[in-house]
């Protein structure tokens, strides 16, 4: 028989925020994490990379596929999650980086050069952006 796995969320809310951001501003991440892992890891297919282990429980990350462009400016697009295995039973944390995704889902972001651009630290983001450019050519 095959092993079945129930999703739970740290905080739901929060985390269909992140992930409604996410699939504004990265559809490939989002229809890999909606059509392939999130189904893996109900048929019990732990994907990613084990973290931790505290308290009868593992952490994983899995890294999303994003450009490389954002994954050197805000960081790899992570899916967090842990899983008990007494209990079957995988409980969603979050995904990251956070504070890009929150602020996209607040508000509308732009984009430079094909990488969306925090609000709060536009000027870094910029700088960021240009300098990985110039490197390239």
């Amino acid at each position: 028989m095959v092993e079945k796995y129930v999703f739970e969320y740290e905080n739901e809310n929060e985390f269909k925020k992140l992930e409604s951001a996410l699939k504004k501003y990265n559809m490939l991440a989002y229809k890999k994490l909606y059509f392939e892992y999130y189904p893996a890891l109900k048929a019990g297919s732990l994907v990613g990379e084990k973290t931790k282990t505290e308290e009868g429980q593992d952490y994983y990350e899995v890294i999303l596929p994003t450009d490389a462009l954002f994954s050197k400016v805000h960081g790899d697009a992570k899916l967090h999650y842990k899983v008990n295995s007494e209990t079957k039973i995988i409980t969603i944390i979050t995904l990251s980086p956070e504070d890009i995704f929150t602020e996209g889902h607040q508000s509308e972001l732009v984009t430079y050069k094909g990488v969306m651009v925090s609000k709060q630290h536009s000027d870094k983001d910029l700088f960021k952006i240009n300098l990985l450019n110039m490197i390239q050519k």
